[in-house]
């Protein structure tokens, strides 16, 4: 099969997927997601034996430890992405949601429905688990998807999948809701991002290069964030262990993960009483720190940062720290060094709270809780299909809403224009 008829059936079947998706009732549906859910489960130990070839190759290749931890899975790894469909399958559906109506003076009754966008590209990186949380999620609201995962994965994408795709057949949804590219050449994603005339929307997961890369190229519209340079700002009101538990909890539960906090900024109030202990913390934890001159007045342990240091996405255990002097400059340093994925404030002062909610405008901002929490499952997406740091057409993690779009209906009573 030449490149040209490969990649005018993948996005032919999608395709006629999509059309079917979006009729399918509900129940039938969250019964196929069930299901898969079981599947997935039943065939662990067939995804843990394809994914150790991946890992195997991953060493053999000289993947970062970071990287690994991301593509690795584990029976417990499996179980998440199980829990996960059965998630979305208790999650309403928004297809057919009436979000709106209002009635005009020319008698009509005027209203918005949700519906799927049509067919979703999704090009990720690494993380197997991807490949299960985009299917279901498009397969709930009714769109057909295209995965499209990193070579370093290929054995454990084709293993899920194909658990996925025969597990949705039998409860009576397309095979084809699910369509895996098993070919991993850039020239064949190069094909699919000029087909507008039959995929809706493209979703780039992973690192900055591929994700601007896939900006660049791409006809179709592209949802991205090009990394997560996300804050923790200790308050001058801060409670000191909330402080150290909340900025510990950002940086180290998974470092290799967009939502990982990168910067620590704290209030100079806090500088001599609080600022030790949490740095302490975070050493202990083995995050290698780089701060500013203030910072290492009291805490000489932690290393010179360059301004560069501050736009850094580390992945890794380290952590950018600076001393400022009001909330004002802690937004100020946030507007310039952030990336508009995720920052949270951590104060006692419910004022202070609120002006930070209203002021910075990332995609997701938190009070007195870990940066770890934007996440589609965490708060409440049932999983996310990615994170948009673009304003349109959704911002924060993409879950079953951002799925859909909305088309304008309308009720008349043989209503004509006069």
């Amino acid at each position: 099969m030449t490149q040209a008829e490969l990649v005018a059936d993948i996005v032919g079947r999608a395709r006629a997927a999509s059309e079917r998706l979006a009729e399918l009732r509900t129940d039938v549906k969250d019964a196929a997601l069930r299901q898969a859910a079981d599947a997935l489960e039943d065939s662990c130990g067939q995804i843990l034996r394809e994914n150790a070839l991946d890992l195997g190759a991953g060493r053999g290749r000289g993947l970062s430890a970071p990287l690994l931890d991301r593509l690795a899975l584990t029976p417990e790894r499996v179980a998440a992405m199980a829990a996960g469909l059965r998630e979305v399958a208790a999650l309403p559906d928004p297809v057919g949601e009436v979000t709106r109506m209002w009635n005009r003076p020319n008698g009509l009754q005027v209203g918005r429905m949700r519906i799927p966008l049509g067919v979703i590209l999704v090009i990720y990186e690494s993380r197997p688990n991807v490949t299960a949380d985009v299917a279901a999620l498009c397969l709930k609201s009714g769109n057909g998807a295209i995965l499209r995962g990193g070579s370093e994965a290929i054995h454990s994408n084709r293993a899920i999948a194909a658990v996925l795709r025969a597990a949705v057949a039998r409860a009576g949804v397309p095979e084809d809701a699910v369509v895996l590219v098993h070919e991993t050449s850039r020239e064949l994603v190069d094909a699919l991002l000029l087909r507008d005339d039959a995929i809706d929307l493209v979703i780039p997961r992973g690192g900055e290069g591929l994700i601007r890369s896939v900006a660049e190229k791409s006809r179709i519209p592209v949802i991205k964030h090009y990394k997560g340079v996300c804050h923790v700002y200790l308050d001058e009101f801060a409670e000191p262990k909330m402080a150290s538990d909340i900025a510990v909890n950002s940086k180290v539960q998974r470092v290799s993960v967009c939502n990982a906090a990168e910067t620590l900024l704290v209030h100079a109030a806090l500088a001599e009483r609080v600022l030790p202990d949490v740095l302490g913390a975070l050493a202990a934890h083995g995050v290698e720190l780089r701060a500013d001159a203030r910072t290492r007045a009291h805490f000489p342990q932690a290393l010179p940062a360059s301004e560069a240091d501050y736009a850094t996405e580390w992945l890794a255990k380290v952590m950018s720290v600076r001393i400022v002097d009001s909330m004002d400059q802690a937004i100020g340093h946030i507007r310039r060094f952030g990336s508009s994925h995720t920052e949270t404030i951590v104060t006692q002062d419910v004022q202070r709270a609120r002006e930070f909610l209203r002021r910075v405008n990332s995609s997701s901002v938190f009070v007195n809780a870990s940066t770890r929490f934007s996440d589609g499952f965490q708060l409440g997406l049932g999983a996310e299909v990615g994170v948009s740091t673009t304003k349109m057409h959704w911002y924060g993690p993409m879950g079953l809403e951002g799925l859909t779009t909305q088309k304008f209906i309308a009720f008349g009573e043989g209503t004509i224009l006069e």
